[in-house]
């Protein structure tokens, strides 16, 4: 049975209970307990004066060592059960001061399901929750650098050839430094939109929308690249799923951005399902698209920022791996949920607006 943080507390504040229960024992043998003995002595025609005198003292003295042990007993069990119960507290304060100077490593012994243990449990989620980012800011740090690192690293290396005239300065080289170039800036683009994403937690100019007219409006732009590949586009859209409470810009730039990745990873002469659907608290979106599919241990990744199931791919084609990571953060800033599953034909990528 949870035992809660009241019965703990009354437990340790039994003292005066005891007290009271000395004292009541203590008149009650005095005015009713000796006053019977003293009948019982008169009845048997004994003296009861020295008698009564040395019951009252015996009784007296084993009466007060008897409260001694009580008290004592009292005091140790409520010390032992107070530091078992503050035990969490104080972890809490050494701990936090370990979190304050960047150790995340640490947690608090979580020893019973009480108001304290459910505040040590938190306690430790937050800590996982701290270091989780901590992990994730180091990462897009080296994600960055890695990123920034290959363009950098052609551009030095063609300039440098071009310098010492290793190389002529002919129209293919300065066409591969403007694709490196291009590479760069929409590295910077895309994060970019990241940090507008991560910002549009805090602000959100939320307006009713037609949800069939963004995603048509979206995939009208994107028509020649599938045109280019042969890609047909299914629509499956559901007539009680059009109107969405959400902020105009940011969830077109969150359906932009499913619509490219249905584009680039879906094969020439392939085929893109995009349907809507009304659940009873929510609006689903789906963009689903054919393709050799996703492997089972990167799906739950495939949000993250700079994750790519295939990095050389996608560095081809100028990804960084933010778009859904973007297209979390947009939707989650509406209160709204993303997922994806894949098998071996078809991968289906989907976020829902709340209602």
């Amino acid at each position: 049975m949870k035992r809660h943080l009241l019965w703990k507390l009354l437990i340790g504040n039994s003292l005066p209970v005891i007290a009271v229960i000395i004292l009541v024992v203590w008149l009650a043998i005095d005015h009713l307990a000796a006053g019977y003995f003293s009948v019982l002595m008169k009845q048997y025609h004994i003296d009861p004066a020295d008698s009564h005198r040395m019951f009252l003292s015996a009784i007296h003295r084993y009466l007060i060592w008897s409260s001694l042990a009580a008290v004592a007993i009292a005091m140790l069990l409520n010390y032992l059960l107070t530091r078992r119960m503050l035990r969490p507290l104080f972890q809490m304060t050494v701990i936090t001061k370990q979190v304050a100077n960047g150790d995340y490593s640490e947690r608090v012994d979580v020893v019973s399901a009480d108001e304290v243990g459910q505040l040590a449990d938190s306690f430790n989620h937050m800590a996982d929750n701290l270091a989780k980012i901590e992990q994730l800011r180091k990462n897009m740090v080296a994600d960055i650098a890695h990123e920034l690192r290959t363009p950098l690293t052609n551009l030095r290396g063609y300039m440098e050839a071009l310098s010492d005239d290793v190389i002529p300065p002919a129209h293919e080289t300065f066409k591969m430094l403007e694709q490196e170039s291009i590479r760069l800036v929409h590295l910077v683009e895309d994060l970019q939109q990241l940090a507008r994403a991560d910002a549009a937690r805090s602000y959100l100019d939320r307006r009713e929308l037609s949800l069939h007219t963004l995603l048509n409006q979206i995939v009208d732009l994107y028509r020649p690249n599938f045109l280019e590949k042969g890609i047909t586009v299914e629509w499956q859209l559901d007539p009680g799923s059009v109107a969405v409470n959400a902020d105009g810009d940011k969830l077109l730039q969150a359906i932009r951005n499913l619509t490219d990745n249905a584009w680039k990873y879906t094969p020439a002469n392939g085929s893109v399902i995009i349907s809507t659907e009304r659940t009873p608290d929510c609006i689903k979106t789906t963009f689903a698209n054919s393709c050799e599919g996703i492997s089972a241990d990167d799906i739950p990744f495939i949000f993250e920022r700079f994750f790519r199931t295939d990095r050389s791919r996608s560095r081809d084609m100028g990804g960084a791996g933010i778009g859904l990571a973007i297209v979390k953060e947009l939707i989650e800033a509406h209160g709204g949920k993303v997922g994806a599953d894949s098998n071996k034909s078809w991968t289906r990528v989907w976020f829902t607006l709340p209602i």
